[in-house]
């Protein structure tokens, strides 16, 4: 005998379908070809009648949770409606504001960004970059130039256009917008050295994991020798990215090895702030005792005590520069004109606070 149904309660759903173009149709009152019409906005948009049927079919859209499958329209005009972008990290804020200066770039041209990330390694960069590609994105933005010959092979493949940030490539897959961080850890030596510091360190990570903070580690070094200095003073500690707690440890470390150390160089500003913690923790002055900067300019740099030195970027202007190049490769690609590489330079700035 059936259970019988309180007074009130809803019917049993139905076996769920996907909601299709046909079932929009059919509630507007009008044909599939009108309905795709409004959707990819071709046809009738000066007449009034026509806006303001396309209002009602959006609308309806909305109401019946209808997303247009885009598949048959991307092989068909082979325009896909999305680029992709491969960051290191994204519990790091100088990528995540990278990616949302990407997004503020190409979303007024009617793209969108599929965003992965690699936890700074290169075989992770070519599994994502296999499954991205697969879906055929219209472009590629990716942080820094060092990757696999797969990845590389991949990509020169696809025939579309591909954006290399964070960095000065010596042989660009493509388009080019950065900086040089070698450069970039040399000019700070300069700068700790003026102000009168001359037992310099350096404390990075124990790979070349990441490319970034292997050329920092660079460029510290070329500075030293640059300046006459005495070499050797580096620490490296962890996998990158350093974290906080592997600054402090590497602070430790560094002051137990080299006592005489005046300044050390951080290769981030995350590892700087460890550093930071731990002279405070054991009562070393902060720049008395030794002084600290690091790298990027975070936002735990510009609000601790004492505020760290650091190497400054605009990070969310380098994903817009990057999003704007790469929209223009993408126009001269469908027009069949490839745009030729370019690179575009993002400045960087010594920003002196109270550490140093």
């Amino acid at each position: 005998m059936p259970t019988p149904r309180a007074r009130g309660a809803a019917p049993a759903a139905a076996a769920s379908r996907p909601v299709t173009m046909a079932d929009v149709a059919a509630r507007v009152g009008v044909s599939k070809m009108t309905v795709s019409r409004a959707l990819s906005r071709t046809g009738g948009e000066g007449r009034r009648s026509a806006q303001l049927l396309r209002e009602r079919i959006l609308q309806t859209c909305r109401e019946m949770g209808y997303v247009i499958d885009q598949t048959a329209r991307t092989f068909s005009t082979q325009r896909s409606g999305f680029i992709a972008a491969v960051i290191p990290s994204l519990n790091n804020s100088n990528f995540s504001e990278t990616a949302h200066g990407i997004t503020a770039a190409v979303e007024g041209a009617g793209l969108q960004l599929l965003l992965g990330y690699s936890d700074y390694r290169v075989e992770n960069e070519e599994r994502l970059l296999r499954e991205l590609l697969a879906r055929r994105p219209e472009g590629v933005i990716l942080t820094g130039g060092s990757h696999t010959p797969a990845a590389c092979a991949m990509l020169r493949a696809s025939g579309i256009p591909v954006v290399e940030t964070w960095d000065l490539p010596a042989q660009p897959l493509g388009h080019t917008v950065g900086f040089s961080n070698a450069e970039a850890t040399a000019s700070l030596v300069r700068h700790l050295h003026a102000q009168g510091y001359r037992r310099i360190a350096f404390i990075g990570g124990t790979s070349n994991r990441d490319t970034r903070g292997a050329d920092r580690r660079r460029g510290y070094t070329e500075a030293i020798r640059e300046l006459g200095l005495s070499e050797g003073r580096v620490i490296s500690f962890g996998q990158p990215p350093i974290s906080m707690a592997q600054g402090a440890q590497a602070l430790a470390q560094l002051l137990q090895q080299w006592p005489d150390v005046d300044a050390a160089v951080c290769v981030s500003d995350l590892s700087a702030f460890g550093a930071l913690a731990e002279c405070q923790r054991r009562g070393w002055a902060v720049p008395q005792r030794i002084a600290i900067a690091g790298f990027g300019d975070f936002e735990v740099g510009r609000n601790c005590h004492p505020r760290i030195t650091t190497v400054a970027v605009d990070c969310e202007a380098i994903g817009r520069a990057a999003g704007e190049l790469l929209l223009r490769a993408i126009d001269a690609v469908r027009i069949g004109a490839p745009l030729p590489p370019e690179t575009v330079l993002v400045p960087f700035h010594i920003e002196p606070r109270e550490s140093t």
